[in-house]
Protein backbone atom coordinates (compact mmCIF):
# COMPACT_ATOMS: atom_id res chain seq x y z
CA UNK A 1 0.00 0.00 0.00
CA UNK A 2 1.30 3.33 -0.65
CA UNK A 3 2.37 4.06 2.69
CA UNK A 4 3.47 0.80 4.13
CA UNK A 5 7.09 2.18 4.41
CA UNK A 6 5.81 4.87 6.78
CA UNK A 7 5.57 4.36 11.13
CA UNK A 8 3.59 6.42 12.72
CA UNK A 9 3.80 6.91 16.16
CA UNK A 10 -0.01 7.75 17.46
CA UNK A 11 -0.48 10.40 20.37
CA UNK A 12 -3.80 11.41 19.59
CA UNK A 13 -7.51 11.04 21.57
CA UNK A 14 -11.08 11.93 20.90
CA UNK A 15 -11.82 12.72 17.71
CA UNK A 16 -9.61 15.20 15.19
CA UNK A 17 -6.45 13.35 15.44
CA UNK A 18 -7.39 10.00 15.62
CA UNK A 19 -9.34 10.29 12.37
CA UNK A 20 -5.77 11.67 10.89
CA UNK A 21 -4.40 9.32 11.89
CA UNK A 22 -6.87 6.51 10.95
CA UNK A 23 -6.81 8.16 7.41
CA UNK A 24 -3.29 7.27 7.34
CA UNK A 25 -3.38 4.11 8.66
CA UNK A 26 -6.07 3.12 6.04
CA UNK A 27 -3.94 4.25 3.21
CA UNK A 28 -1.22 1.38 4.51
CA UNK A 29 1.21 3.38 6.85
CA UNK A 30 1.76 1.41 9.87
CA UNK A 31 0.02 3.13 12.67
CA UNK A 32 1.48 2.78 16.78
CA UNK A 33 -0.82 3.80 19.13
CA UNK A 34 1.31 5.27 22.39
CA UNK A 35 -1.53 4.87 25.20
CA UNK A 36 -0.87 5.70 28.47
CA UNK A 37 -0.81 2.89 30.74
CA UNK A 38 -4.19 1.12 32.79
CA UNK A 39 -6.17 4.04 31.02
CA UNK A 40 -5.59 4.06 27.24
CA UNK A 41 -6.60 6.61 25.05
CA UNK A 42 -9.70 8.45 26.25
CA UNK A 43 -12.27 7.15 23.84
CA UNK A 44 -11.46 3.22 24.92
CA UNK A 45 -14.23 3.68 27.41
CA UNK A 46 -16.28 6.02 25.75
CA UNK A 47 -19.70 4.01 25.19
CA UNK A 48 -17.65 0.96 25.91
CA UNK A 49 -21.06 -0.62 27.77
CA UNK A 50 -23.59 0.71 25.90
CA UNK A 51 -25.82 -2.00 24.48
CA UNK A 52 -26.36 -0.66 20.82
CA UNK A 53 -22.82 1.08 20.28
CA UNK A 54 -20.26 -1.06 21.61
CA UNK A 55 -19.20 -4.21 20.50
CA UNK A 56 -15.61 -6.00 22.33
CA UNK A 57 -16.21 -4.14 24.93
CA UNK A 58 -15.02 -0.94 22.92
CA UNK A 59 -17.46 1.18 22.19
CA UNK A 60 -18.59 3.12 18.55
CA UNK A 61 -15.84 5.75 18.53
CA UNK A 62 -12.87 3.31 19.31
CA UNK A 63 -13.74 1.25 16.91
CA UNK A 64 -14.43 3.09 14.02
CA UNK A 65 -10.82 5.95 14.31
CA UNK A 66 -8.46 3.36 15.80
CA UNK A 67 -8.70 0.15 12.63
CA UNK A 68 -5.64 -1.06 11.22
CA UNK A 69 -3.46 0.13 14.67
CA UNK A 70 -1.19 -1.20 17.00
CA UNK A 71 -1.34 -0.28 20.73
CA UNK A 72 1.88 -0.06 22.98
CA UNK A 73 1.51 1.35 26.69
CA UNK A 74 4.10 3.86 27.54
CA UNK A 75 3.95 6.51 30.57
CA UNK A 76 5.34 9.50 28.77
CA UNK A 77 5.38 11.34 32.03
CA UNK A 78 7.74 9.27 33.32
CA UNK A 79 11.97 9.48 33.01
CA UNK A 80 12.30 5.90 32.21
CA UNK A 81 8.68 6.01 29.65
CA UNK A 82 10.34 9.31 27.71
CA UNK A 83 13.40 7.02 26.98
CA UNK A 84 11.49 4.59 26.10
CA UNK A 85 9.17 6.60 23.55
CA UNK A 86 12.46 8.28 22.08
CA UNK A 87 13.77 5.02 21.28
CA UNK A 88 10.51 4.35 19.11
CA UNK A 89 10.78 7.59 17.25
CA UNK A 90 14.71 6.57 16.19
CA UNK A 91 12.47 3.70 14.43
CA UNK A 92 9.63 6.32 13.56
CA UNK A 93 8.68 8.60 10.37
CA UNK A 94 5.89 10.81 12.03
CA UNK A 95 4.59 11.54 15.56
CA UNK A 96 1.14 13.18 15.51
CA UNK A 97 -1.16 14.41 18.51
CA UNK A 98 -3.60 16.42 19.09
CA UNK A 99 -2.52 17.63 22.59
CA UNK A 100 -3.55 21.24 24.01
CA UNK A 101 -0.46 23.59 23.14
CA UNK A 102 2.50 23.13 25.01
CA UNK A 103 2.02 19.55 26.40
CA UNK A 104 4.67 18.20 24.07
CA UNK A 105 7.08 20.81 24.96
CA UNK A 106 6.53 19.93 28.87
CA UNK A 107 6.73 16.19 27.99
CA UNK A 108 10.04 16.76 26.17
CA UNK A 109 8.28 15.59 23.05
CA UNK A 110 8.32 18.37 21.32
CA UNK A 111 9.51 18.44 17.27
CA UNK A 112 12.69 20.52 18.52
CA UNK A 113 13.89 17.69 21.03
CA UNK A 114 12.61 14.42 19.03
CA UNK A 115 14.12 15.93 15.70
CA UNK A 116 17.49 15.78 17.64
CA UNK A 117 17.21 12.27 17.95
CA UNK A 118 16.03 11.54 14.60
CA UNK A 119 16.27 14.48 12.36
CA UNK A 120 13.99 12.78 9.71
CA UNK A 121 11.06 13.67 11.98
CA UNK A 122 8.03 14.58 11.50
CA UNK A 123 5.50 15.72 14.06
CA UNK A 124 2.02 17.12 13.48
CA UNK A 125 0.00 18.50 15.72
CA UNK A 126 -3.86 19.58 15.58
CA UNK A 127 -5.34 21.83 18.14
CA UNK A 128 -8.05 24.58 18.34
CA UNK A 129 -6.18 27.34 17.29
CA UNK A 130 -3.15 26.36 16.44
CA UNK A 131 0.83 27.05 17.98
CA UNK A 132 1.02 31.08 17.21
CA UNK A 133 -1.39 33.83 18.11
CA UNK A 134 -2.55 35.27 20.36
CA UNK A 135 -5.48 32.62 21.60
CA UNK A 136 -3.32 29.37 21.20
CA UNK A 137 -4.65 28.46 25.17
CA UNK A 138 -8.13 28.93 24.58
CA UNK A 139 -9.63 25.28 24.86
CA UNK A 140 -11.74 24.18 21.66
CA UNK A 141 -13.78 21.54 20.92
CA UNK A 142 -15.64 21.08 17.45
CA UNK A 143 -19.10 23.30 17.96
CA UNK A 144 -16.57 26.17 19.34
CA UNK A 145 -14.46 26.31 16.18
CA UNK A 146 -17.88 25.82 14.02
CA UNK A 147 -19.13 28.89 15.66
CA UNK A 148 -16.09 31.06 15.50
CA UNK A 149 -15.22 29.89 12.10
CA UNK A 150 -18.32 31.55 9.93
CA UNK A 151 -19.88 28.23 8.63
CA UNK A 152 -22.81 28.01 11.43
CA UNK A 153 -23.75 31.63 10.62
CA UNK A 154 -25.01 30.59 6.87
CA UNK A 155 -25.89 27.29 8.00
CA UNK A 156 -29.63 27.41 8.99
CA UNK A 157 -31.47 30.48 7.92
CA UNK A 158 -32.34 34.12 9.61
CA UNK A 159 -35.86 32.41 11.52
CA UNK A 160 -34.13 29.70 12.62
CA UNK A 161 -30.24 30.95 13.61
CA UNK A 162 -27.28 29.36 13.27
CA UNK A 163 -27.20 25.95 13.26
CA UNK A 164 -23.88 23.37 13.77
CA UNK A 165 -23.11 20.97 11.01
CA UNK A 166 -24.54 17.52 12.25
CA UNK A 167 -21.67 16.12 11.01
CA UNK A 168 -18.69 16.84 13.50
CA UNK A 169 -16.20 19.23 10.26
CA UNK A 170 -14.44 21.03 13.36
CA UNK A 171 -12.90 17.51 14.56
CA UNK A 172 -12.87 15.75 11.50
CA UNK A 173 -11.25 19.26 9.26
CA UNK A 174 -8.96 19.27 11.53
CA UNK A 175 -7.62 15.62 11.31
CA UNK A 176 -8.12 15.87 7.47
CA UNK A 177 -5.80 18.65 6.71
CA UNK A 178 -3.67 17.03 9.57
CA UNK A 179 -2.96 13.91 7.36
CA UNK A 180 -2.73 16.56 4.38
CA UNK A 181 0.46 18.22 6.03
CA UNK A 182 2.28 15.38 7.01
CA UNK A 183 2.24 13.66 3.69
CA UNK A 184 3.12 17.16 1.97
CA UNK A 185 5.98 16.62 4.87
CA UNK A 186 6.55 13.43 3.76
CA UNK A 187 6.85 14.43 0.37
CA UNK A 188 9.60 17.30 0.99
CA UNK A 189 11.39 15.05 2.93
CA UNK A 190 12.18 13.04 0.25
CA UNK A 191 14.01 15.68 -1.37
CA UNK A 192 15.42 17.34 1.65
CA UNK A 193 16.11 14.44 3.96
CA UNK A 194 14.59 15.84 6.88
CA UNK A 195 12.06 16.51 8.79
CA UNK A 196 10.08 19.90 10.08
CA UNK A 197 6.50 20.22 12.46
CA UNK A 198 3.29 20.51 10.72
CA UNK A 199 0.95 22.90 12.74
CA UNK A 200 -2.98 22.26 11.86
CA UNK A 201 -5.31 24.66 13.85
CA UNK A 202 -8.84 23.83 13.43
CA UNK A 203 -10.07 27.10 13.59
CA UNK A 204 -7.61 27.66 10.14
CA UNK A 205 -9.40 24.74 8.69
CA UNK A 206 -12.79 26.28 8.98
CA UNK A 207 -11.88 29.47 7.39
CA UNK A 208 -10.59 27.38 5.01
CA UNK A 209 -13.42 25.81 4.05
CA UNK A 210 -15.53 28.94 3.85
CA UNK A 211 -13.74 29.17 0.46
CA UNK A 212 -14.67 31.62 -2.17
CA UNK A 213 -17.83 32.98 0.14
CA UNK A 214 -15.25 34.48 2.36
CA UNK A 215 -13.53 35.89 -1.15
CA UNK A 216 -17.20 37.28 -2.02
CA UNK A 217 -17.48 38.84 1.48
CA UNK A 218 -13.92 40.84 1.64
CA UNK A 219 -14.44 41.49 -1.66
CA UNK A 220 -18.19 43.58 -1.22
CA UNK A 221 -18.23 43.83 2.76
CA UNK A 222 -21.50 41.81 2.71
CA UNK A 223 -21.91 39.54 5.58
CA UNK A 224 -24.07 36.79 4.10
CA UNK A 225 -26.89 35.21 6.31
CA UNK A 226 -28.49 31.93 6.73
CA UNK A 227 -29.24 30.37 3.28
CA UNK A 228 -30.91 27.20 5.04
CA UNK A 229 -30.56 24.55 1.72
CA UNK A 230 -31.15 26.98 -0.77
CA UNK A 231 -28.37 28.78 -2.73
CA UNK A 232 -27.53 32.52 -3.29
CA UNK A 233 -27.17 32.57 -6.97
CA UNK A 234 -29.20 29.60 -8.38
CA UNK A 235 -33.03 28.93 -8.44
CA UNK A 236 -34.43 26.29 -8.31
CA UNK A 237 -31.51 24.90 -5.75
CA UNK A 238 -33.09 23.39 -2.78
CA UNK A 239 -34.44 20.41 -0.85
CA UNK A 240 -37.95 20.13 -1.18
CA UNK A 241 -41.01 18.00 0.08
CA UNK A 242 -42.09 15.17 -1.93
CA UNK A 243 -45.07 12.62 -0.86
CA UNK A 244 -42.61 10.73 0.92
CA UNK A 245 -39.48 12.36 1.94
CA UNK A 246 -37.48 15.09 0.38
CA UNK A 247 -35.19 15.22 -2.80
CA UNK A 248 -32.44 17.90 -3.81
CA UNK A 249 -32.94 19.28 -6.94
CA UNK A 250 -29.94 21.59 -8.40
CA UNK A 251 -30.46 23.32 -11.34
CA UNK A 252 -27.15 25.70 -12.14
CA UNK A 253 -27.48 27.91 -15.15
CA UNK A 254 -30.34 28.84 -17.70
CA UNK A 255 -30.28 25.22 -19.92
CA UNK A 256 -30.90 23.46 -16.61
CA UNK A 257 -33.85 25.28 -15.56
CA UNK A 258 -35.41 25.14 -19.36
CA UNK A 259 -34.88 21.28 -19.01
CA UNK A 260 -36.57 21.21 -15.53
CA UNK A 261 -39.53 23.42 -16.74
CA UNK A 262 -40.10 20.65 -19.41
CA UNK A 263 -39.63 17.91 -17.45
CA UNK A 264 -42.06 19.08 -14.12
CA UNK A 265 -44.74 20.46 -16.20
CA UNK A 266 -45.12 23.91 -13.99
CA UNK A 267 -46.69 26.32 -16.27
CA UNK A 268 -46.26 29.16 -14.37
CA UNK A 269 -42.55 28.85 -15.07
CA UNK A 270 -43.18 28.65 -18.74
CA UNK A 271 -42.77 32.26 -18.78
CA UNK A 272 -39.77 33.71 -20.98
CA UNK A 273 -38.41 36.23 -18.45
CA UNK A 274 -37.91 33.21 -15.93
CA UNK A 275 -35.01 31.86 -18.14
CA UNK A 276 -32.88 34.28 -16.59
CA UNK A 277 -31.18 33.94 -13.66
CA UNK A 278 -31.53 37.32 -12.24
CA UNK A 279 -35.21 37.27 -12.57
CA UNK A 280 -35.26 33.35 -11.18
CA UNK A 281 -33.23 34.75 -8.44
CA UNK A 282 -36.01 38.03 -7.48
CA UNK A 283 -38.75 35.57 -7.73
CA UNK A 284 -36.88 32.52 -5.58
CA UNK A 285 -39.85 32.19 -2.96
CA UNK A 286 -42.33 31.68 -5.23
CA UNK A 287 -40.23 29.73 -7.53
CA UNK A 288 -39.62 27.40 -4.75
CA UNK A 289 -43.51 27.41 -3.23
CA UNK A 290 -44.42 26.34 -6.81
CA UNK A 291 -41.95 23.97 -6.75
CA UNK A 292 -42.96 22.31 -3.65
CA UNK A 293 -46.43 22.07 -4.12
CA UNK A 294 -45.72 20.29 -7.18
CA UNK A 295 -43.27 17.71 -5.73
CA UNK A 296 -45.63 17.04 -2.95
CA UNK A 297 -47.99 15.43 -5.39
CA UNK A 298 -45.19 12.35 -6.15
CA UNK A 299 -43.00 10.40 -4.35
CA UNK A 300 -39.78 10.90 -3.92
CA UNK A 301 -38.53 7.50 -6.19
CA UNK A 302 -41.37 9.41 -9.17
CA UNK A 303 -39.85 12.65 -9.56
CA UNK A 304 -36.12 10.65 -8.99
CA UNK A 305 -37.16 8.90 -12.58
CA UNK A 306 -38.32 11.81 -14.27
CA UNK A 307 -35.80 13.80 -13.42
CA UNK A 308 -32.60 11.39 -13.99
CA UNK A 309 -34.15 10.90 -17.37
CA UNK A 310 -33.89 14.19 -18.32
CA UNK A 311 -30.78 14.62 -16.84
CA UNK A 312 -31.20 17.31 -13.95
CA UNK A 313 -29.45 17.27 -11.31
CA UNK A 314 -30.76 15.69 -8.49
CA UNK A 315 -30.79 13.46 -5.50
CA UNK A 316 -32.98 12.20 -2.68
CA UNK A 317 -32.51 13.30 1.15
CA UNK A 318 -30.99 10.13 2.44
CA UNK A 319 -31.23 9.01 6.27
CA UNK A 320 -27.90 6.70 7.58
CA UNK A 321 -30.08 4.37 6.46
CA UNK A 322 -30.67 4.98 3.14
CA UNK A 323 -27.00 6.18 2.99
CA UNK A 324 -25.23 3.04 4.10
CA UNK A 325 -27.19 0.79 1.88
CA UNK A 326 -27.17 2.96 -1.56
CA UNK A 327 -25.50 0.70 -4.48
CA UNK A 328 -23.11 3.50 -5.39
CA UNK A 329 -21.85 3.74 -1.88
CA UNK A 330 -21.60 -0.06 -1.88
CA UNK A 331 -20.18 -0.48 -5.24
CA UNK A 332 -17.73 1.95 -3.94
CA UNK A 333 -16.62 -0.60 -0.61
CA UNK A 334 -17.62 2.58 1.63
CA UNK A 335 -18.91 0.15 3.94
CA UNK A 336 -16.09 -1.85 4.95
CA UNK A 337 -16.50 -4.99 7.65
CA UNK A 338 -13.48 -5.07 9.91
CA UNK A 339 -13.29 -8.83 11.74
CA UNK A 340 -13.56 -8.25 15.68
CA UNK A 341 -11.58 -10.63 17.95
CA UNK A 342 -14.64 -12.28 19.12
CA UNK A 343 -15.30 -13.32 15.22
CA UNK A 344 -17.80 -10.67 14.69
CA UNK A 345 -17.71 -8.77 11.31
CA UNK A 346 -18.12 -4.75 12.30
CA UNK A 347 -19.59 -2.71 9.33
CA UNK A 348 -18.45 0.90 9.52
CA UNK A 349 -17.57 3.18 6.76
CA UNK A 350 -14.52 2.36 4.60
CA UNK A 351 -11.71 4.75 2.80
CA UNK A 352 -12.64 6.95 0.51
CA UNK A 353 -9.47 7.48 -1.44
CA UNK A 354 -9.08 5.02 -4.23
CA UNK A 355 -5.36 4.28 -5.50
CA UNK A 356 -5.06 2.32 -8.81
CA UNK A 357 -1.82 0.76 -7.58
CA UNK A 358 -2.85 -0.55 -3.94
CA UNK A 359 -3.80 -3.82 -3.17
CA UNK A 360 -7.92 -4.00 -2.15
CA UNK A 361 -8.49 -2.62 0.78
CA UNK A 362 -8.43 -4.73 4.01
CA UNK A 363 -8.78 -3.93 7.75
CA UNK A 364 -8.02 -4.74 10.79
CA UNK A 365 -9.71 -4.15 14.48
CA UNK A 366 -8.36 -2.02 16.55
CA UNK A 367 -5.69 -2.94 19.01
CA UNK A 368 -6.36 -4.51 23.03
CA UNK A 369 -4.89 -1.78 25.34
CA UNK A 370 -1.55 -2.64 25.05
CA UNK A 371 -1.24 -5.79 23.02
CA UNK A 372 1.56 -5.18 20.95
CA UNK A 373 4.00 -3.72 23.79
CA UNK A 374 6.40 -6.36 24.43
CA UNK A 375 6.55 -7.26 20.30
CA UNK A 376 7.55 -3.71 19.55
CA UNK A 377 10.03 -3.54 22.34
CA UNK A 378 11.68 -6.65 22.27
CA UNK A 379 11.11 -7.90 18.14
CA UNK A 380 11.90 -4.35 17.27
CA UNK A 381 13.59 -2.49 19.53
CA UNK A 382 15.79 -5.43 20.71
CA UNK A 383 14.39 -5.10 24.76
CA UNK A 384 15.02 -7.97 26.38
CA UNK A 385 12.13 -9.51 28.52
CA UNK A 386 14.63 -8.54 31.78
CA UNK A 387 14.51 -5.32 30.88
CA UNK A 388 10.69 -5.16 29.35
CA UNK A 389 9.87 -6.63 32.81
CA UNK A 390 11.73 -4.35 34.72
CA UNK A 391 9.79 -1.37 32.63
CA UNK A 392 6.75 -2.40 33.65
CA UNK A 393 7.34 -3.53 37.29
CA UNK A 394 8.92 0.07 37.63
CA UNK A 395 5.07 1.59 35.56
CA UNK A 396 6.66 2.69 32.83
CA UNK A 397 5.25 0.71 30.21
CA UNK A 398 1.94 -1.59 30.53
Amino acid sequence: MALEHITVLDLTHMLSGPYGTMLLADLGARTIKVEPPETGEGTRRLLEHDPDYSRDGMGAYFLTLNRNKQSVCVDLKSEAGRAVFLDLVKRADVVFDNFSVGVTQRLGIDFESLSKVNPRIITCSVSGFGQTGPATQRPAFDQVVQGMGGGMSITGTPETGPTRSGIPIGDLGGGIFGALGVLAALAQRERTGVGQHVDVSMLDVQISLLNYMATMHLMSGIVPEGIGNGHFVHVPYNSYPTSDGHIIIACIGDPFFVRFVDCIGIDELRDPEYRKQPVRYAAKAEIDALVSAKLREHSTAHWLKLLSDARIPCGPVNNFAQALSDPQVLARDMVAEVALPSGERLRMPGNPVKLSGAQPAEFTAPPRLGAQTEAVLGAELGYSPERIGELRAAGAIG
